[in-house]
């Protein structure tokens, strides 16, 4: 059963449940309601082609530095398990078949916007990662693009509201992402990586740039009550959760400690379940 747990590895099953549940969040509210199994079903399915294969397809482009970090050196392509070549054109031809299924199954703009996203993630992204420490801001888009795919499969297009889910989770990114990069700076370092936090002394830059992403995050995630109607349940959860992300991102910049940082990042997987969750719970109070 090894073979199943390095392919488990390769797609990274476990972001793909934050992506998966965020998409069929968007999908219920552009729909104004719960959607029908069998589309629920279509997408998903869809979804963990893309992702999963997109995943597959950056760890074969980054054996070579995957090798050289420690929390990565074990997993399938620098162990020896698996060819990265091999690993190539299968994840490719996941990922393609994954875009074209959501184009033939759920509606034709999700497969385009499956297969851009594939394209920034793997292709611009991921080759930035050794070239500049903004790769995480272009990262970040690829990164909220689930939203998007869920609200589209409802067949209606993209509206304000789908781009104010998209700025949720593009701007939600950067904490959580400057707290992992401070925790794991030692091992980009080795892996040549250009990371904010790599020779950032005392987490001055990553820091202030988790706090101030936080605190855009504040007004951000109240805009549903302007583009979807939000009711005061959400609103009020919203700036509870929002509050409290943000004096947990302080707390960081502050301290810098691995112990914040590690906080900081438990606190942003927290954070974006619970506020998805709070719109589901929003919406189905005004059905």
């Amino acid at each position: 059963m090894n073979w199943l747990r390095d392919l488990a590895v390769l797609g990274k099953l476990r972001i793909q449940f934050f992506a998966i549940g965020a998409a069929l969040v968007s999908l219920s509210l552009a729909l104004e309601g719960m959607p029908s199994l069998s589309l629920s079903l279509r997408l998903t399915a869809g979804l963990l082609l893309v992702c999963g294969g997109a995943a597959a397809l950056n760890q074969a482009l980054e054996a070579d530095t995957d090798a050289l970090m420690e929390r990565t050196r074990v997993r399938p392509i620098p162990a020896g398990r698996m060819a990265a070549q091999t690993v190539f054109w299968a994840s490719l031809a996941v990922a393609a078949a994954g875009c074209l299924w959501l184009a033939w199954q759920v509606d034709p703009l999700t497969g385009a916007l499956a297969a851009l996203m594939v394209i920034l993630y793997d292709f611009v992204y991921t080759p930035l990662k050794r070239r500049t420490s903004l790769n995480t801001l272009v990262g970040a888009v690829p990164g909220a693009f689930p939203v998007l795919l869920g609200w589209s499969a409802a067949g209606q297009g993209l509206n304000p509201t789908a781009w104010v889910l998209f700025g949720i989770l593009f701007v939600w990114q950067f904490p959580h992402f400057m707290a992992v990069a401070w925790l794991l700076r030692e091992d980009y370092r080795r892996a040549g990586l250009r990371m904010i936090s790599v020779g950032d002394i005392g987490a001055r830059l990553t820091g202030r740039q988790a706090a101030n992403y936080a605190l855009l995050l504040v007004p951000v995630s109240l805009l549903p009550s302007l583009t979807a109607g939000a009711g005061s349940l959400y609103i009020i959860g919203a700036l509870s959760l929002s509050l409290a992300f943000l004096a947990t991102s302080l707390y960081f910049w502050q301290g810098s400690s691995f112990s914040q940082a590690r906080l900081l990042m438990r606190a942003s997987l927290l954070y974006l379940p619970s506020l998805l969750a709070l719109m589901v719970v929003d919406l189905l109070q005004a059905t």
